[in-house]
């Protein structure tokens, strides 16, 4: 039972599959379908023209080898030939050169469309993806979809067109012999159906996620051979890098070992060398039993051998078609993510009065990771949010400046519905200060200035003053003008630091912190301490707490558990309650004591080095 319901739903999820391709292939090559078509009517009339040269040049050797040549028959025969190669040559060129124009233009369209997407998609989906998945749609994808436009319909018919009108002239001349050459390919479709049959997609996905797997090991054990070396254990270090290899390789063998068999038998079946054979055994038996004349068998040398390579040539191009429709996929999925809606008109925020009034939310439909939140946030105080791992805190502070918007229930801001308040008008009030720093490729000045274009030098400088980095940026190359990732190259504390700056500039009465001094070391945090207490002023401030004992002068903790409000109130009120906040402070002041005990021991795994590995 439970391998027959296996097999109904990998069947679903291939039909499924095939669904999407369809609809991306839709959506995406649609508006270039009819001039491919074009394109592709010049490519069969190119491989027709390619046909009928051999044909030709056939007929002379046939005439040739009669009892008596018609020499200006064979001369014009010849010409022809060469006029119908030099037709083919310029058609050819012309359709490729015309499906790459095509090609061009609709990477610059599908660019820009992807370019206006992105600016309506939620910022929560930028939080969810690196930037090198973002650049991966915007280039890689795009670029896979070359061979999509570019090659792949003219391709197929060049390898079709081109078999089909050999055989049509190779029956003419002696439908037993064309048999033979017909019952190559006919079994090369075979051992390719058995190659791409029942589990070959799924397959492929497994080999794309043990590739993923090396690489992650790869990246981890570089990454940490210092560390592992340092300790004398370099052999611990590459335990799972090794698991990964010997994992990918005992798949890789098991997969491809019998799939190369079959194709290197389906490969001999249209190799050229055994195409002739088969047709000179056959043609033999033919001329020696059935009277056929010799000269049936030129047609076939000349235009026989050369059917297998236009087939294969599929087969080589199967690689870049998969990565493309993939790709196709991919940017489909991309342009079907819902839009953030950005009324033209609303209401204009205040005070800074923020309500959650039973809120709800799921990241996919059925799956809530919010339920039912109630909750108030005064200008002037510090609301904390506290709880497990997984319980929903990153999920509800993000939910307040619009990374994602609520299932249900809804958020207000001075009673209005955050919906209803345009982006401008929203980010204005709502600033936040997150854990993973987002720079733009800019200078220095440019991301300062991305809360507040129209700030002059002296707001600037207050700021970054006030967020300890302003000493740092004179040290620069350039200063305020270095570039970063160029001649500015900032630490993770100092990359911070300048997000609070900009932050300050921007001087929205509401503020969302997500700990911005988790990754720090002892004199960043110092600093970005100073430079928070600056920025949460008199401001509403939703801070995310990972580390309890830097928010026990807030005003307000709510402490969430999968995905509800399990308690709220002053943080000394709830540490004597006994419980979830009362557990978790218990537990985080264990581990700061553990830190101060490691901190305090004398270091002595370095000088122990040799005897460790000994």
């Amino acid at each position: 039972m439970g391998t027959s319901t296996d097999r109904a739903e990998a069947k679903a999820e291939r039909a499924r599959g095939r669904e999407r391709q369809r609809a991306a292939n839709a959506l995406l090559l649609g508006p270039v379908r009819s001039r491919l078509a074009a394109a592709s009517a010049l490519t069969a009339l190119s491989s027709l023209c390619a046909v009928v040269p051999f044909i030709l040049i056939a007929e002379v050797c046939r005439e040739l080898l009669g009892p008596a040549p018609d020499w200006d028959r064979t001369w014009t025969l010849l010409l022809v030939s060469l006029g119908i190669l030099g037709l083919r040559g310029l058609l050819s060129s012309v359709a490729l050169l015309w499906s790459h124009l095509i090609d061009s233009e609709h990477q610059f369209t599908l660019r820009r469309l992807l370019a206006r997407k992105l600016s309506r998609v939620p910022l929560g989906w930028f939080t969810e993806r690196s930037s090198g998945e973002v650049k991966k749609h915007l280039q890689g994808d795009v670029e896979a979809l070359h061979y999509l436009v570019a090659h792949a319909r003219l391709e197929f018919v060049a390898a079709v067109t081109l078999p089909v009108a050999t055989l049509v002239y190779l029956f003419v001349v002696d439908w037993r012999l064309s048999i033979v050459v017909t019952a190559t390919l006919a079994g090369y479709a075979v051992v390719m159906s058995r190659i791409m049959g029942e589990g070959y997609t799924e397959k492929i996905a497994s080999y794309e996620q043990w590739n993923a797997k090396v690489s992650a090991s790869t990246i981890e054990f570089v990454d940490g051979i210092q560390v592992v070396r340092a300790f004398g254990q370099p052999r611990r270090g590459h335990h799972r890098y090794q698991r990964a290899i010997e994992g990918y390789s005992a798949f890789y063998t098991a997969w491809v070992t019998p799939i190369t068999r079959l194709e290197g038998f389906g490969s001999l079946l249209l190799n050229p060398v055994v195409v002739m054979v088969l047709v000179l055994v056959a043609g033999l038996g033919l001329i020696g039993a059935a009277g056929a004349r010799p000269d049936v068998l030129i047609p076939f040398i000349f235009l026989g051998l050369g059917i297998g390579g236009s087939v294969l040539a599929l087969g080589y191009g199967a690689q870049a078609l998969r990565q493309a429709s993939a790709a196709a996929v991919r940017l489909w999925e991309l342009t079907e993510t819902p839009d953030l809606t950005d009324p033209a008109d609303g209401p204009v925020p205040g005070s800074g009065l923020v309500r959650f009034e039973d809120v709800s939310f799921g990241y996919r439909e059925g799956h809530l990771v919010l339920r039912g939140i109630d909750l108030e946030l005064r200008p002037g105080t510090i609301t904390a949010l506290v709880g497990p791992s997984g319980s929903g805190k990153s999920t509800l502070a993000r939910l307040l400046p619009r990374f994602f918007d609520v299932t249900a229930g809804r958020i207000t801001v001075d009673g209005h519905d955050i919906r209803t308040l345009r982006s401008r008008d929203l980010y204005r009030s709502v600033g936040f200060v997150l854990q993973d720093v987002q720079l733009i490729a800019g200078t220095v000045r440019e991301n300062l200035l991305l809360g507040r274009p129209d700030a002059d030098d002296d707001a600037v400088e207050r700021a970054t003053r006030a967020a300890q980095i302003h000493d740092r940026i004179l040290e620069l190359p350039r200063g305020y003008d270095s570039e970063i990732g160029v001649d500015a190259r900032l630490s993770g504390g100092e990359a911070q630091r300048l997000s609070i700056a900009r932050a300050l500039l921007a001087d929205a009465p509401i503020l969302v912190l997500d700990e911005a001094t988790a990754f720090a070391d002892p004199e960043s945090e110092a600093a970005i301490q100073d430079a928070l207490a600056v920025l949460v002023a008199s401001r509403t401030v939703l801070v995310i707490a990972h580390r309890l004992h830097t928010i026990a002068d807030v005003d307000h903790v709510v402490v969430l558990d999968e995905g509800r409000v399990v308690e709220q109130g002053p943080p000394a009120q709830l540490r004597e309650g006994g419980g979830l906040f009362s557990r978790l402070w218990q537990a985080n002041g264990r581990a700061l004591q553990e830190v101060e005990e490691v901190a305090s021991a004398p270091t002595t795994a370095v000088d122990n080095t040799e005897e460790v590995s000994a």
